[in-house]
């Protein structure tokens, strides 16, 4: 049997996977099935690609290669649903990381596959589990760790790999920032053999009720990043103010030709 893995269509030198919530959460199953058959099964990462992520990776190449080696790279963020849209993708919509989240953990609740949380503060991780369990009752967590806020040494990051393995998780959260979770999950993706990275951002905070969402109807209009920024001010005003504004303008010139890039191959893969 074989399934393939969502199209990509490239905004700005990125790929951006045309997909949906059921269809990723779908996925996660079939590859940790897939993984239990075979013992070298590779670990898969997937990344919720937002105006932030896609403009980074525009002025860093290593990073624009990290999102484009993802097995999924989700549209976070109504701008690149639009984006992907006006490139013939008419019916998409956004894949949000809380929200994929919970469709995650709702699959693999019921699969009886368990979930590692990593990254957050350690009353955040705390509030969220109890929030999850709640939430999911049959959902087994893991284990949960709680990075310092820098990098870590290299005989940090190969205690914290030992740790997540020897929890056996199927699943592995990511909630950093980006592109900090991007990069985690690059460089400790060979360790996990039959695992799945999932870089879900702010979704740590969310689901613990420790920072805000914004109302659904700014999140429809593409206005979250206003919410966001009137709560964290100082912490984001640079990629709001200095960064993301350059991806209409650059969208723009793709979309009448004037930048241009090679379009990804469809991986196909072999159950």
């Amino acid at each position: 049997m074989s399934f393939r893995t969502p199209a990509k269509q490239v905004i700005l030198g990125v790929g951006i996977s045309k997909t949906s919530y059921t269809e990723v959460a779908n996925l996660c199953v079939r590859w940790l099935v897939q993984s239990s058959q075979q013992n070298s099964a590779p670990a898969r990462y997937i990344c919720i690609t937002s105006v932030h992520g896609i403009i980074t990776g525009v002025f860093d190449p290593g990073f624009r290669s990290i999102l484009n080696n993802a097995d999924i790279a989700t549209p976070d963020g109504m701008p690149v649903v639009w984006a992907l849209r006006s490139f013939g993708a008419k019916n998409q919509t956004r894949v949000y990381g809380p929200t994929l989240m919970f469709h995650v953990c709702e699959i693999v609740a019921k699969s009886g596959h368990s979930i590692f949380l990593y990254g957050g503060k350690p009353e955040v991780l705390d509030r969220l589990r109890q929030n999850l369990e709640c939430r999911f009752p049959d959902l087994k967590i893991a284990g949960a760790y709680s990075p310092p806020f820098r990098p870590l040494t290299p005989d940090e990051r190969e205690t914290v790999i030992r740790r997540i393995l020897e929890t056996k998780a199927h699943i592995i959260f990511v909630g950093l920032s980006t592109p900090k979770q991007e990069n985690w999950m690059a460089a400790c993706r060979s360790a996990f053999h039959g695992c799945i990275l999932i870089g879900v951002g702010a979704a740590f905070d969310f689901h613990a009720h420790t920072l805000k969402q914004a109302p659904r109807w700014m999140q429809d209009a593409g206005l979250e990043w206003l919410f966001r920024f009137m709560i964290e001010p100082r912490r984001l005003w640079k990629r709001y103010l200095l960064i993301t504004p350059l991806f209409l303008p650059l969208w723009g010139l793709q979309k009448l030709g004037l930048l241009r890039y090679p379009q990804p191959s469809v991986g196909l893969e072999k159950a």
